[in-house]
């Protein structure tokens, strides 16, 4: 190549250079003025995606810079960079921009009345069965008996032996349970508590711990949840709140037990409630009865509430077997007592006419609201 050859390909290099770099520049012209057309963020996306996405004519340039000479590439990259940096930083103005205007038009039209009264915020209530039990804990307290709480999960020690309920006892069948496997523990094995007498053992020995040689007197009530593996009707459940009661000392009678039951009932229901007893056996009670209030549902009448009978159970009851008081640490030559354990749910369902416990723990707000 002679001189004046050389010379022509440098002028054909420096012109490309150059072309690239006023080809920059209207790219960079070209997407401002379509920049300041846009209104919505929608069109910003758009314009972005024309602009500086992956197929822009910005873009082509920057691949483009392989294919130019060594001594032109810093120039032409460096236009490129500007340009592109320029974009972006004008594309976050007018988002900020479009934003603002947004928000102002906002403002002006969605303008908030500060003088009317604010909505007020929907408060949260107890559940009906959390409102009675605290009804009957709250009659016991006027009575002169003080809450003790037991676990609800226990052996079947406490839960069956020692309220004289031997192993394989007949009278367990009343009372199918949801036991816990564990290993190890065939001869008293872990299950959720059917009933709260078991509170009866753990309140004994905790207050004859007080004084082995001369326990003192007993008047508690304990409330919590107990488990049955049953079949569920309109009338009992699988799980159910239960109250129990516990009166020991010295020379304690069915009267006694009788009177304060009857005092309960009118405390509950009014002066005027009708009740009955009726003998029953309980592995821990001797003698038993239930103790039945007349079914508010029916009036007396009859209905699937009360099987029929005109009556609704409520209760059970009796004075203390004398084993079970030998296992809480008193002495039953000296000492007696009673207890009894009466379902909240129940009562619920004859002071409001309710026909089926189910409803209880169906989680349904229509019901639940009413109360």
């Amino acid at each position: 190549m002679g001189t004046g050859d050389l010379f022509v390909a440098m002028n054909d290099l420096k012109s490309l250079e150059v072309g690239m770099l006023e080809q920059l520049k209207a790219l960079q012209q070209v997407a401002l003025e379509a920049l300041n057309s846009a209104e919505t963020e929608e069109a910003l996306q758009v314009w972005r995606a024309t602009h500086l996405g992956r197929n822009s004519p910005l873009m082509q340039v920057f691949a483009a810079l392989g294919k130019l000479p060594k001594e032109e590439r810093p120039a032409v990259g460096q236009e490129a960079n500007r340009v592109k940096a320029a974009l972006e930083a004008a594309f976050e103005a007018r988002r900020e921009a479009i934003q603002a205007a947004a928000l102002t038009r906002s403002l002006e039209q969605e303008r908030v009345d500060v003088t009317l009264p604010g909505r007020r915020a929907r408060m949260g209530r107890l559940h009906p069965s959390t409102q009675q039990l605290r009804l009957v804990l709250d009659i016991l307290k006027e009575m002169g008996f003080q809450v003790f709480l037991s676990r609800e999960v226990e052996t079947d020690e406490f839960n069956f032996q020692l309220l004289n309920f031997p192993p394989h006892h007949p009278a367990r069948e009343m009372q199918d349970s949801f036991y816990i496997e564990t290993e190890g523990r065939s001869e008293n094995p872990v299950l959720l508590r059917t009933h709260t007498s078991p509170g009866q053992i753990h309140a004994m020995r905790y207050f004859s711990s007080l004084n082995p040689e001369n326990p003192p007197p007993i008047r508690i009530a304990l409330p919590g949840m107990c488990f049955r593996y049953e079949q569920v009707t309109a009338r009992s459940e699988m799980q159910f709140n239960q109250v129990e009661g516990l009166a020991v000392g010295e020379g304690i009678t069915f009267s006694d037990l009788k009177g304060t039951l009857t005092d309960f009932a009118r405390r509950m229901f009014g002066q005027d409630v009708r009740t009955r007893f009726r003998p029953d056996h309980f592995p821990f009670t001797e003698p038993s009865a239930e103790m039945d209030v007349e079914c508010f549902v029916c009036g007396g009448q009859g209905c699937s509430v009360c099987k029929r009978s005109g009556w609704l159970e409520i209760l059970g009851c009796g004075m203390v077997h004398p084993i079970v008081l030998q296992n809480g640490g008193y002495d039953p030559r000296r000492y007696s007592g009673f207890a009894w354990g009466m379902g909240p749910e129940r009562q619920l369902m004859l002071r409001y006419k309710i026909d089926d416990i189910r409803y209880f723990w169906g989680n349904d707000l229509r019901f639940l609201e009413q109360f």
